[in-house]
């Protein structure tokens, strides 16, 4: 038994080995196209859709008759039995050149180049016959392509097989390409639309089960794809769009019945071939432009863009443009040209008349395909610019004009062009430039609001002295350039400078001095004068003090300084140690003008000034009372202040004593011995370093207490009684006084009752007497006080005095601690007072007097003094001098007499 099993054995191997020798002597065939370069002969240019042009051979050494087929050039495509037909209407120039490709058994890729050559082309000596180069192949019975046919729908498609391992092999060759499943987009079927098989060799000897998982089949969209689970057939269930997707990957399974998985996954790769089903689109449904009317032949105006949603890089999106039609077609109708592949539109001719034709209208088209295939229309509108074809010219070549001196931003003269190009355009608006004559900047020139004129000013003001005229050249020109080579106009302006009188001039405009506080009244302070720019007229320049706060000063008419009154540099006017007065410097002209210069005197400091104590009372308790720090105080400077020394003085040195404390700034003051309560005098002598000194009082209340803390109660002893007893006997004085004064009052009251300022039979209409400007008359003898009696019954009319509150009041002086210095006080303070805008009277409204309401009188109508005829007015006559001019004017006296003689 054993030894059937070892020949039955020995048998199979050999009869394997034999058959694998057989295979590998057999196995010569070398998969891929017959030849190198196919090339198909026409004789035709224009190739029609469906011409057949010959068959391409290609073999993948399986004894397949049937292979997929691509091309990169969408006007021809190759059927699965390698038939090369015209899918698209083509021309041939010469010849066509373009790859055809398949793959083998194992997936690989091959090409082959194809030319299409017109007949009569010359094309040179080219090789038919397949030179193989492929050289020896190992043939591992990976996977298998062929084709078979549907008998249900009779439709070739091609069968997919999963891959086998390899026998000895433990996992499957990676490198295994499974090639495209390639389905026109748009197709119209019928649906479902039987697209290829899967097979695996397991059917052979069990049965399987297929299905696919992925997009597109059971994820989104699901069951775009669908398979049948017994035969593999592969179906698409409607129409594809590339637009919305040009690939779907999904993995096919092969199931054994009843034994699981009989294969690995195979993933299969369907790509959408796209279809020339978008027409392009342009991004604009109008387009506009402006070209100038001087632009040059083959000036770019605008570029139009479309845009196709098929494939790129392909013909069916393509896009050529081309111009339709043009509106108006005048002077001529190929105004312009466009760019067929980049859309771009260009001056064809440079005719354009802006005046004539403003406008045009272009219908440009862009087709797909090169331009034979899907189109779209779109409009150009192009607006004729202006070009700066006119120059500005001026009105009169020459202008004259006069200006003061000194004058700055002053109106010269306007300078009016004219234009011919379009109006309020930017090559018709002016713009001027002085391009001669003003080297110093003293001129300006700009456009005026009609932009036909130029205006010039002064930019600085001009010197008389200098230059009497300035002779300006003006250039005119647009605010784009000429459009071609035009003339620049030009205008001369002649200005003549009017001579004015100007003030004289301080040199420096701030001098600074310094001099001693002081300086004796009549000394020099200093030389400050001014010089007359006016060199021409020949002038005489005086001087005056305009401000001088203190009234320290005086000059001269030459300009000199000198001290009026003793200077003080503790003074309110001084500002750190400065004094500023402000000097005036007028000519002798009809109109005299004023320069002002000032002077700023830097005072220095001198001992005039003694120290004194800032507190002038203190409080203490005559028992074990705590020493008083007073403070010391000196209006000096440093140099001439402290260390302070003191002395006390009179009686004072009995009951108190006094040192400096260690800074030598303050004075401790301290009770010596005990005093009854009251009110004291300590006079202390204060002295500076260099021995100033001035004797200053401190009023010392002492109270009935110990210690620090000071606490007055009850009376006080040291003649306290008499200043209360005054003012008690002044208060009784006053009293008395006012109730003196009300018994006048009432008196007076009741005397103007009894005696009516005005009767009864008085034939005077209320006639009140406001001034006094002679005597002598017997009727001006009234009381006048009584022209205020309407005032008392009138609370509403009052006198309205109202201070001024926009102007600075003077600063006084304080009252001198130095008795000394009382007189100059007196003069500071009076000199202040009369120079006090806010010191009444003050410039308002008064109302003096009332004459009252209600007149008792009747009305002035009431007198026959008016009648239908001529008045009669000789009764003036009588009524004494005072009437005799009103007699003269119209009673007809002497005067009238006069003139008639």
């Amino acid at each position: 038994m054993g030894t059937g099993r070892v020949a039955v054995l020995g048998i199979l191997i050999v009869v394997f080995q034999a058959s694998s020798l057989l295979t590998t002597k057999a196995s010569t065939c070398v998969p891929g196209f017959k030849s190198d370069v196919l090339i198909f002969r026409v004789f035709r240019k224009h190739l029609r859709q469906g011409t057949t042009l010959g068959k391409v051979g290609f073999s993948d050494c399986t004894g397949r008759a049937k292979f997929l087929f691509s091309t990169d050039n969408s006007h021809f495509n190759v059927q699965t039995d390698g038939i090369l037909k015209v899918k698209r209407p083509a021309d041939i120039h010469g010849h066509r050149e373009f790859f055809i490709h398949s793959w083998d058994s194992q997936g690989h890729k091959m090409s082959v180049l194809v030319r299409v050559v017109h007949h009569g082309h010359h094309h040179g000596n080219h090789h038919h016959n397949v030179e193989h180069h492929h050289g020896e192949r190992k043939h591992h019975n990976h996977q298998h392509h062929h084709t078979e046919v549907d008998s249900a729908n009779k439709t070739e498609v091609p069968i997919l097989n999963f891959p086998k391992t390899g026998e000895g092999l433990i996992r499957r060759k990676r490198a295994w390409i499974i090639p495209e499943l390639k389905i026109s987009e748009n197709d119209r079927g019928p649906y479902p639309l039987l697209v290829a098989q899967i097979r695996s060799d397991e059917d052979k000897i069990q049965k399987i089960f297929y299905s696919i998982t992925g997009p597109g089949a059971s994820e989104d969209p699901v069951d775009l794809f669908t398979m049948t689970k017994n035969t593999g057939n592969l179906y698409l269930t409607q129409p594809l769009d590339r637009e919305i997707r040009d690939k779907y990957m999904f993995k096919a399974h092969a199931v054994a019945e009843g034994a699981g998985t009989a294969e690995a996954p195979m993933e299969i790769i369907v790509k959408v071939i796209d279809q020339n089903d978008n027409k392009p689109t342009f991004t604009q449904d109008t387009f506009l432009g402006e070209v100038a009317e001087s632009s040059p032949k083959g000036y770019e105006v605008i570029k139009i863009v479309a845009e196709d949603l098929d494939q790129p890089d392909t013909d069916a999106s393509d896009i050529r443009y081309r111009i339709l039609s043009q509106d108006p077609e005048l002077p001529t109708a190929s105004l312009f040209v466009i760019n067929s592949v980049t859309g771009a539109i260009r001056v064809n001719a440079g005719r354009l008349d802006r005046e004539k034709y403003p406008k045009y209208t272009l219908v440009v088209q862009a087709a797909d395909q090169i331009g034979e295939g899907l189109t779209k229309e779109a409009k150009v509108i192009l607006t004729v610019t202006d070009s700066n074809d006119n120059a500005p010219a001026f009105t009169q070549p020459s202008y004259a004009a006069s200006v003061k001196e000194n004058a700055v931003d002053a109106h010269v003269v306007r300078m009016l062009v004219t234009d011919g190009d379009e109006p309020l355009s930017p090559a018709w608006n002016a713009k001027f430039t002085i391009i001669d004559g003003d080297p110093g900047g003293h001129f300006t020139v700009k456009t005026g609001i009609n932009k036909l004129e130029g205006i010039i000013s002064t930019a600085k003001g001009l010197d008389f002295e200098r230059s009497t005229t300035h002779t300006l050249l003006v250039a005119v020109e647009n605010e784009v350039p000429f459009a071609t080579p035009l003339p620049t106009a030009t205008a001369t302006v002649v200005v003549s400078v009017l001579d004015v009188n100007e003030a004289p001039i301080f040199d420096p405009t701030e001098k600074h001095v310094s001099k001693r506080e002081d300086l004796a009244p009549g000394s020099d302070v200093v030389q400050y004068t001014a010089s007359d720019p006016d060199t021409a007229r020949k002038q005489t320049v005086k001087y005056r003090i305009i401000r001088d706060p203190a009234g320290w000063l005086n000059v001269s008419d030459m300009g000199l300084i000198k001290v009026r009154k003793g200077m003080d540099r503790e003074a309110l006017f001084v500002k750190d140690n400065k004094y500023t007065v402000l000097i005036g410097a007028y000519d002798n002209d009809d109109v005299p003008a004023t320069g002002t210069g000032t002077l700023i005197i830097q005072l220095e400091d001198v001992n005039d000034n003694a120290p004194t104590i800032e507190e002038r009372s203190i409080k203490v308790c005559h028992k074990g009372s705590a020493p008083q720090l007073l403070s010391v105080t000196d209006k000096d400077g440093p140099g001439f202040a402290a260390p302070y020394s003191v002395s006390l003085q009179g009686t004072s040195k009995t009951n108190w004593t006094a040192r400096m404390n260690e800074s030598r700034t303050g004075i401790i003051l301290n009770l010596a011995t005990e005093l009854e309560s009251g009110e004291y005098t300590v006079v202390l002598r204060v002295s500076d370093n260099h021995g100033e000194a001035q004797d200053s009082t401190v009023q010392a209340t002492v109270c009935d207490c110990t210690g620090e803390e000071v606490i007055c109660k009850g009376r006080v002893a040291g003649g306290t009684e008499l200043p209360v007893i005054l003012g008690i006997l002044g208060g009784i004085l006053l009293l008395l006084m006012l109730v003196l004064l009300l018994l006048l009052f009432a008196r007076r009251r009741r005397g103007e009752q009894k005696v009516p300022l005005l009767q009864d039979d008085d034939i005077r209409d209320n006639v009140y007497y406001y001034d006094e400007e002679g005597g002598g008359e017997d009727d001006q003898d009234y009381d006048l006080g009584v022209l205020h009696r309407g005032l008392d019954n009138r609370p509403e009319v009052f006198r309205n005095d109202v201070v001024p509150n926009f102007m600075p009041a003077p600063q006084y002086r304080p009252r001198p601690a130095n008795p000394e210095e009382i007189g100059n006080f007196i003069d500071d303070n009076l000199k202040a007072a009369d120079n006090d805008p806010t010191a009444p009277p003050y410039d308002s409204l008064l109302v003096f007097d009332y004459e009252g309401g209600g007149s008792d009188a009747g009305s002035l109508s009431s007198l026959n003094s008016s009648c239908s005829g001529d008045q009669d007015y000789n009764c003036l006559n009588e009524w004494g001098s005072r009437f005799k001019k009103l007699a003269d004017m119209y009673g007809g006296g002497e005067d009238d007499d006069d003139d008639m003689m």
